[in-house]
């Protein structure tokens, strides 16, 4: 069984997709702790109405040692870190000992719309605002440089034209919570290798 830590800064609804694909049986794996970087985020109670550990580390506290205090809190106790809606960016040791073994969801088709300030609501702002045809969300590995991980899994979502970035917002969300699942399951079965800075699925 596939052990998971999932990192949220939010209301959790990824998380909730996660909660559901492993109760309604589809994905072989526990979530062993459900982290976020701030103590409002809603996906706190989801986690705590679902008995799973739950803890705050926020920058405020922690400041540059928060990815230090994150690994601290789930080394040796997790195979998989999933971001699903995490605002702060993880650096130092935590890239190291989970290498290959952190993805993250974005909301958009990487490349496009992604990088440093390209997050939540605002990506989708800058969706609407360049006017492209398309967009969708991405499931990619972490490293050191932001949204640079080695793509995953993508899903598509046509920009229509009465779009505005909170319409869209939902619509990729759908998409979402069919891929982060998808994403984990593929991993639980060893159905993912990385060569050359791409990924391969068996």
């Amino acid at each position: 069984m596939l052990r998971i830590a999932v990192l949220v800064s939010g209301g959790g609804s990824n998380l909730g997709a996660i909660i559901e694909s492993i109760e309604k049986g589809d994905l072989n794996c526990s979530i062993e702790a459900v982290i976020s970087d701030k103590d409002s985020a809603y996906a706190l109670t989801r986690a705590r109405e679902k008995n799973i550990p739950a803890f705050v580390v926020s920058k405020k506290e922690f400041g540059a040692e928060s990815s230090n205090r994150i690994l601290e809190l789930i080394k040796d106790k997790v195979d998989l870190i999933v971001l699903a809606g995490y605002l702060s960016i993880l650096n130092g040791e935590i890239l190291r000992q989970f290498k290959n073994k952190i993805i993250n969801i974005h909301p958009s088709l990487i490349p496009s719309f992604s990088g440093a300030g390209m997050y939540g609501i605002k990506v989708h702002e800058a969706v609407i605002k360049k006017g492209v045809r398309y967009s969708g969300c991405t499931v990619h590995f972490v490293n050191e440089e932001v949204d640079g991980g080695e793509i995953l899994l993508q899903e598509v979502v046509q920009v229509l034209q009465e779009d505005d970035a909170a319409t869209l917002q939902r619509r990729v969300l759908e998409k979402e919570h069919y891929i982060l699942p998808k994403a984990i399951k593929l991993i639980s079965e060893g159905k993912v290798t990385i060569k050359d800075g791409k990924t391969f699925l068996l």
